[in-house]
């Protein structure tokens, strides 16, 4: 039986986020399609299509994978905004090249974004996406200092290589999932260095019960409150009707203690909600902006929900994209995908080189849900 759940377990997260595999065609061919189907081109610096070209890190004394997108027209005697993409659990980069790359690029060429150079490290704890050894959520712990390989090594890789604005408004964090409650953490804590935080589907309260103590329940500005203790089996994910269910300590134990008075405080340094008064985030500050479902598998919702509420107490302004009936998937993702560049253009369009102007179809945006009007601010 535990066999057979681990099968659809993993079967569930492929399914959920379409995790591409090494096995998986990523060789030169492969690679060479995807910069043929674009306008503009991804660079590669990874050991994933032949050839070793990955950047050394000294944060992790190691090689890691990352790519790079220079967009339609790229001049490297212009300069440009700088996204860095972070990916989420049980992923790794190439989620971004056979994922991201493509919506990415049609926007730019659409002239809905202005151009950008968008870098995506490999955050993955081994080097590979992985149910068992989850996700640093490229944060210092014990798993390894992968804050400072991104904030440091990969940093000064993109700087010395690539012309890069240097105004903290030119530079975006954007993330999935996890990657999405990366990105808004390390915005909270890094605001004079980035200016704009992204998350689709973002786990932004880790500590998120209702009133009754439970992960599960539904936001309700009435009956919620922090967890207290760690509970390792707690299921904070189920698929299948119930049938496959992801736990705490599948998502967690890498990052903190499973036990021990160590625990809620390590949690409560890695969560975006707490971190707004830990630092006494102001309006103006730091730009940010959730998309998310309504049907999410992880109960994310109601992460995303109290983060907003507390954000709203606190007069902190949140772009919002809602699709009620959407989940925690690429599909999703993608369908919530133009409201953000719609958020994040006006922001970026004084600080890059002047927009594309190529003919081209528009976004796909099949049941594209209405970008929520009402901000999150008094």
């Amino acid at each position: 039986m535990k066999s057979l759940r681990l099968v659809l377990a993993v079967l569930a997260v492929l399914w959920t986020v379409r995790v591409p595999s090494r096995a998986h065609d990523h060789r030169g061919r492969h690679f060479d399609k995807i910069n043929l189907n674009i306008h503009g081109q991804v660079l590669d610096f990874t050991h994933n299509h032949g050839a070793d070209r990955r950047i050394w890190s000294p944060a992790l004394c190691q090689y890691r994978d990352l790519y790079v997108y220079l967009p339609p027209g790229y001049d490297p005697e212009q300069t440009y905004p700088l996204v860095l993409y972070l990916h989420g659990f049980s992923q790794d980069e190439t989620y971004f090249l056979d994922y991201q790359v493509p919506d990415l690029d049609q926007a730019i060429a659409c002239g809905k974004l202005p151009p950008v150079i968008m870098a995506a490290p490999d955050g993955s704890i081994k080097g590979r996406p992985s149910i068992h050894e989850s996700y640093s959520l490229f944060a210092n712990t014990k798993v390894g200092n992968f804050e400072d390989f991104l904030l440091v090594d990969v940093w000064n890789f993109l700087v010395d290589n690539f012309p890069i604005r240097p105004e903290p408004e030119a530079h975006v964090l954007a993330g999935v999932s996890f990657g999405g409650s990366a990105a808004f953490r390390l915005g909270i804590e890094h605001r004079d260095r980035f200016k704009v935080a992204i998350g689709f589907m973002p786990a932004v309260n880790l500590r998120w019960v209702d009133c009754h103590g439970r992960y599960r329940g539904k936001f309700d500005p009435c009956c919620w409150g922090w967890r207290e203790k760690s509970r390792p089996n707690e299921v904070v994910g189920s698929f299948f009707g119930g049938l496959v269910k992801f736990r705490s300590k599948t998502m967690m134990d890498h990052l903190v203690p499973r036990r021990g008075p160590e625990t809620i405080p390590e949690l409560s340094r890695l969560n975006p909600i707490e971190l707004i008064d830990a630092t006494d985030l102001k309006e103006g500050e730091l730009n940010m902006f959730i998309a998310y479902a309504g049907r999410d598998q992880f109960n994310i919702d109601a992460q995303v929900e109290s983060f907003l509420y507390l954000a709203r107490d606190r007069g902190l302004t949140v772009g919002v994209s809602y699709d009620p009936n959407g989940k925690h998937d690429t599909a999703t993702g993608r369908r919530l995908f133009p409201d953000a560049v719609e958020w994040l253009a006006p922001l970026l369009i004084p600080y890059a080189p002047p927009l594309a102007n190529d003919e081209c179809s528009p976004l796909e945006n099949d049941s594209q849900p209405e970008l929520l009007k009402k901000q999150y601010s008094d």
